[in-house]
């Protein structure tokens, strides 16, 4: 649909879901281009705010954005380019943009927030489009073979490593930093985050932790309730039936419920995902370990910092491999398959499961995505904790006299927009480069993205006003809960932080295929857990342990 088109049926008050019902558009379409426009008028409240207007594109509960919503906000938000940047002072340029399709998210949307950029600067953006699991492969092989293709990348902060510290990419100019306003990024995507060398790389467009979500409806239902108590469940720890605290309770909770049903249809309880995901399912066992495995005296849980020996098979993950592995056959038929786009966007906004560890991702999709049916029965908060935590320092458990331990995992440090190095022997490609990104890193731009599916979280401290989003249609409470999730994970004192050091996801990548043998019982836990250590020992020899040593301290600040 043209955008100005779409704009007049909009201000005349039609909703998408009016738009697309056939017959009904075409009523709409001529209603809107005649003296009928009054009939489909409804009474709207003023939004002279630009934030306001951008977060009414298309509304919460008026159905999933589209390619014209995607453009309108990019036009909406050009002011900010139009400051640095004339009208077409970048005729003839073309630049090449490596990013992911991912659930048609990502660069998907980046096209439609680029398109009147791309009128108005006169530039024209070729796109390379990524699978997740096909991500990790082709970036590294780019390095590898220094076939750098692509003149701006969507990339994570563990990449920075691997291309940074290459020298790979262009560093930022102050106009950039000025117009993205860095300082209203949350604390832990703050520098040293998105720089090297004391440089700075990275227009940030993404948060990511994994939080916890669940459905509200089971865990207030009364029938399960008294099934509950009748099985004897408080002696998992959770004494009333209700969401699960720890991951004890999960694993107790997900056991329960194995042919339970709810208003019935069948329920299950934690959703794992044990299909190799390119590196990034490995996150998810990240999730289920943290608690047990992060002492709040210890910066440090995937590695000795002063050795990088291997933690992952110590009896903190070894016990959450077990977990994994001990919960599948109560969780639906075939789970050892499901990666996790299926257990978020699959299973869980679909009404299958009960409890899903992913990043704010589902929080912004339940009430936004057409296919959600969870959208009015999901709650939020941090990762469940754990009654003790292993000491990697005395080789034993500890239980904390503060209760259970807490450690949410900060999972990927959110996604960035890069601009390679390549660009930087032709200023007129260089700015281009850098405005580009500059736009789909903007403060209001970045508002709509942590609203509406996008691909990614909030990230920013005015993505915390809870006003905001209560205008733009979402419940307060609903709100109010992913955002604290949100927030108490990033700001959480015994976070599980990301490492940024070299090759990140190549110890991920090789711990996903032996997982995956390991979870479809070729190995036990311990012995799956050996052979990831012994990969990533050999990795670090590869790479080279010192350097290795000495960034890994610097990224947990040591």
């Amino acid at each position: 649909m043209r955008v100005d088109l779409y704009e007049k049926l909009v201000r005349a008050g039609a909703t998408r879901r009016e738009l697309l019902k056939g017959a009904a558009s075409m009523a709409a379409l001529a209603a809107a281009s005649g003296a009928g426009l009054g009939a489909l008028t409804k009474p709207a409240a003023a939004a002279d705010d630009l934030r306001a207007k951008l977060l009414q594109i298309p509304g919460v509960g008026k159905g999933q954005p589209t390619d014209a919503d995607f453009q309108k906000v990019g036009e909406l938000c050009l002011e900010a380019t139009k400051a640095n940047v004339k009208e077409g002072e970048f005729a003839g340029v073309e630049l090449t943009f490596m990013g992911l399709n991912n659930q048609n998210l990502h660069n998907v949307l980046f096209r439609g927030f680029l398109k009147p950029w791309e009128a108005y600067t006169g530039a024209k953006i070729n796109w390379i489009d990524l699978a997740q699991a096909d991500y990790n492969p082709r970036l590294q092989q780019a390095i590898a073979t220094n076939t750098i293709d692509f003149d701006i990348v969507e990339m994570g902060a563990p990449f920075e490593g691997d291309v940074c510290g290459k020298g790979l990419t262009s560093e930022m100019p102050d106009w950039v930093k000025k117009q993205i306003d860095m300082g209203d990024l949350v604390a832990y995507l703050k520098p040293p985050v998105g720089t090297w060398n004391g440089k700075q790389y990275r227009v940030t467009v993404d948060g990511d932790t994994h939080n916890f979500n669940y459905r509200t409806d089971v865990f207030s239902d009364a029938d399960l309730a008294a099934a509950w108590k009748a099985d004897g469940g408080d002696k998992a720890g959770l004494a009333e039936w209700g969401v699960p605290k720890t991951w004890q309770q999960v694993q107790a909770v997900t056991k329960f419920l194995k042919g339970k049903q709810v208003k019935g249809q069948d329920v299950y309880g934690y959703l794992d995902a044990p299909k190799p995901w390119g590196g990034f399912g490995f996150y998810f066992l990240g999730s289920r370990a943290s608690a047990y495995a992060k002492h709040p005296d210890d910066k440090a849980w995937l590695f000795d910092p002063d050795t990088m020996k291997p933690r992952v098979n110590n009896p903190a993950w070894v016990r959450a491999i077990q977990d994994v592995i001990d919960a599948l056959p109560s969780e639906p038929q075939d789970q050892i398959n499901a990666d996790p786009n299926q257990t978020a966007f699959s299973q869980f906004l679909g009404g299958t499961g009960s409890m899903v560890a992913w990043w704010g991702d589902v929080g912004s999709n339940v009430k936004t995505n057409d296919s959600s049916v969870v959208g009015d029965v999901t709650g939020f908060s941090i990762l469940p904790g754990s009654d003790d935590v292993y000491n990697s320092k005395t080789g034993k458990w500890d239980k904390l006299a503060s209760g259970p331990n807490y450690a949410p995992n900060c999972a990927y440090l959110g996604w960035g927009v890069y601009v390679m190095a390549r660009v930087d022997s032709d200023e007129k490609k260089k700015k281009a480069a850098w405005s580009a990104a500059a736009h789909l890193g903007g403060k209001d731009l970045s508002l709509w993205c942590a609203a509406y599916p996008s691909g990614f979280q909030p990230y920013r401290n005015s993505h915390f006003n809870i006003p905001e989003w209560v205008a733009a249609g979402y419940d307060e409470a609903f709100i109010t809960s992913y955002l604290k999730s949100e927030g108490d994970s990033y700001n959480h004192p015994n976070a599980a932080i990301e490492p940024r050091i070299p090759g990140i996801f190549q110890y991920y990548s090789a711990a996903e295929d032996i997982l995956a043998n390991t979870f479809a019982g070729k190995m036990k836990a311990q012995e799956g857990a050996d052979a990831i250590a012994a990969a990533w020992e050999k990795l670090t020899d590869q790479i080279g342990r010192e350097n290795q040593i000495k960034l890994y301290k610097a990224s947990l600040g040591m």
